[in-house]
């Protein structure tokens, strides 16, 4: 097995520490333990530091199934992280040669691990032009005999993009008809702008896999714990897999867990996370709108992100590079989704602190601009 550098995940756990204003997180400002520990009423002595069940609790299992309707603990394998719940998937239903559709620009550990297992990636776009949903008839063209796996991020990883009703239904025909998996990335669920949650692929087709995890929406990512949603069929072959990676998740994280997903606590943790993104939305958005002969994007519709389209003639790595090295921010380059001349901004971070590092990428296009044409 070769996996391919994930130059994202690389260039975010290098630096993400090291500079005055980390804007490449996807999420928002994380809990502290103190509000932590005050959402869960935890008695210490409560808890001992024992292997938890390898799968997961059966509270946490049933909490986690109550999200998908029809769903019971015998659907559930918990896993540290989505990443883990990710690579269990992909290691359990891949093999040399198979054919790997994936929907992009998505969060690129899923194609990244298909094309290291041998798989045979290719994808369909979304566009930015259609608010960031793929084209009509785009799924049928490109999930076609043979297809084993499709890979969909909703809520979207990099645009925050929620897919409509249709291009669902359009996905899901399309699997159905070659007998394809879908594995959906749900990880920002709950996390939108307005209105109700994002709807799940879960349920409307037999082959469906949901990934989730409490580090987007939840605003807990240091807990590393997150889901796998399966068919029973599939389920032992998943938490086999996991026998020989994490093996258990941390106890801490799973007594925590399974009382943030009570539904009472769930609702103020999303509550939180709303609150925070809008707020700081028209941060982000206001000081894009001051720049028009720089800057284009769609409003994401969930998520602490925004895909940025810029109009400076420097490549975005090279950019992304300079505003970490002169000016001490973090954001990400298109690059790393395969799109360049974009960036994505986080902008969960305190509206003080957001409001600060966008003042320093404001100062570098200034200084820029005297050197580097606009296109």
């Amino acid at each position: 097995m070769r996996v391919p550098l994930f130059a994202m995940e690389r260039w975010q756990s290098t630096f993400e520490h090291r500079v005055d204003f980390n804007l490449s997180e996807s999420g928002v400002h994380p809990l502290n333990l103190a509000e932590l520990f005050e959402l869960i009423d935890l008695d210490p002595n409560d808890v001992h530091l024992e292997y938890s069940q390898s799968d997961g609790t059966d509270e946490f299992k049933e909490r986690i199934a109550a999200l998908y309707e029809g769903a019971t603990s015998d659907n559930i394998v918990a896993t540290t992280g989505g990443a883990e719940a990710n690579y269990v998937v992909l290691w359990s239903l891949l093999s040399e040669g198979d054919r790997v559709v994936a929907l992009e620009p998505t969060y690129g550990q899923t194609p990244g691990l298909a094309r290291g297992l041998g798989a045979n990636v290719t994808s369909f776009s979304l566009k930015e032009k259609d608010g960031w949903q793929p084209s009509p008839g785009a799924a049928s063209k490109h999930i076609t005999d043979g297809t084993r796996l499709v890979i969909v991020t909703n809520p979207n990883n990099p645009t925050g993009a929620v897919l409509t009703s249709d291009a669902m239904d359009e996905i899901v025909a399309a699997a159905e008809e070659v007998g394809a998996w879908i594995l959906a990335d749900e990880v920002y669920a709950g996390a939108e702008v307005e209105g109700p949650e994002t709807p799940s692929f879960w349920g409307r087709y037999d082959r469906v896999i949901i990934s989730g995890s409490l580090s987007k929406a939840y605003a807990l990512p240091g807990l590393r714990i997150g889901w796998i949603t399966a068919p029973t069929s599939l389920r032992e072959k998943l938490w086999s897999r996991k026998d020989y990676t994490t093996i258990t998740p941390a106890t801490l994280s799973d007594v925590a867990a399974r009382r943030i997903m009570e539904p009472s606590i769930r609702r103020q943790v999303l509550d939180r996370t709303r609150g925070i993104i809008r707020t700081n939305l028209p941060v982000i958005t206001g000081w894009l709108d001051e720049r028009p002969d720089l800057f284009s994007y769609q409003p994401p519709a969930a998520g602490a992100i925004c895909y940025v389209r810029y109009n400076l003639d420097i490549n975005s790595i090279d950019l992304a590079e300079r505003l970490k090295t002169e000016k001490s921010v973090l954001v990400v380059p298109g690059d790393h989704f395969g799109m360049d001349y974009y960036l994505r901004v986080g902008f969960g971070n305190p509206a003080t602190e957001l409001g600060l590092g966008l003042d320093r990428i404001a100062n570098l296009i200034d200084e820029m601009q005297e050197i580097i044409p606009v296109n």
